[in-house]
């Protein structure tokens, strides 16, 4: 793993850099400065449906911004932004949290570790900002997967032209989260994946978009392990998730 120390700089012109956002007016502003001061001009904000000012206010910014008329969640609203840039001719993406948490210079770290290892694909990251109940959790599907990948919930990535395309696919649109399920497609589609090592700063709000609640952490345990154990590709196993899911609200 790339430690992200002392770098050459590695060219940002024909980067773009993808930010799905939800009621982040707070800290929207901030992200793109930081991200057009590390020299980052390419930005494609995608809002999921905020109720708060977002769109408005990273409008004001310059920045294009592609709003979605009902909440889609990150995934989809990542996956948004992916398929835009990939149609738009772009071969490589970074996906970038709008919460303040990820750092412009961080970006740098992956761009090398790419042009260095040539990977498909580069995660940021930062294993120890999990908690003991998450680095757990971690362990827990490293041992499923047999991926050797520290930060298995980062959203700081690199895509390079061939994950973009295995992204904007059909087949990733099944997906409920950007983390697991996008890590095993990949695989599945033999592309490389690699680490940088970075460091993030504290959520703003201080709450996981995903761990929200026990029922979101006990659906979000029972999807991935469903994933995790599949046999088949990622989608048929989504499937089978689905009608579950569905069956459980119809009895309840």
């Amino acid at each position: 793993m790339s430690n992200g120390l002392s770098l050459a700089p590695v060219s940002t012109r024909d980067v773009a850099v993808v930010i799905p956002a939800y009621n982040e007016q707070e800290s929207i502003a901030a992200v793109i400065t930081e991200l057009k001061q590390a020299g980052f001009s390419h930005l494609y904000i995608v809002d999921d449906a905020s109720t708060d000012e977002t769109i408005e206010v990273a409008k004001s910014t310059g920045v294009t911004v592609i709003p979605l008329l009902r909440n889609l969640g990150a995934w989809k609203a990542t996956q948004t932004g992916l398929r835009h840039v990939y149609h738009l001719g772009y071969s490589q993406a970074v996906t970038f949290d709008a919460d303040g948490q990820h750092q412009a210079s961080s970006i740098q770290a992956l761009l090398h570790t790419q042009w260095e290892q040539g990977s498909d694909v580069v995660i940021g990251s930062c294993s120890e900002r999990g908690s003991a109940s998450r680095q757990v959790a971690w362990q827990y599907f490293r041992m499923l997967t047999g991926l050797n990948i520290a930060d298995l919930t980062s959203g700081l990535r690199l895509y390079n032209l061939s994950a973009l395309r295995v992204l904007s696919a059909n087949e990733a649109t099944m997906l409920d989260y950007q983390d697991l399920g996008v890590l095993l497609l990949l695989r599945q589609a033999q592309l490389s994946i690699a680490e940088a090592k970075v460091t993030m700063r504290q959520r703003g709000d201080g709450i996981s978009r995903i761990f929200s609640s026990w029922r979101a952490v006990i659906d979000y345990m029972l999807y991935s392990s469903f994933l995790c154990l599949s046999k088949t590709s990622p989608s048929n196993t989504l499937k089978l998730h689905s009608t579950l899911k569905r069956n459980v609200k119809d009895e309840s």
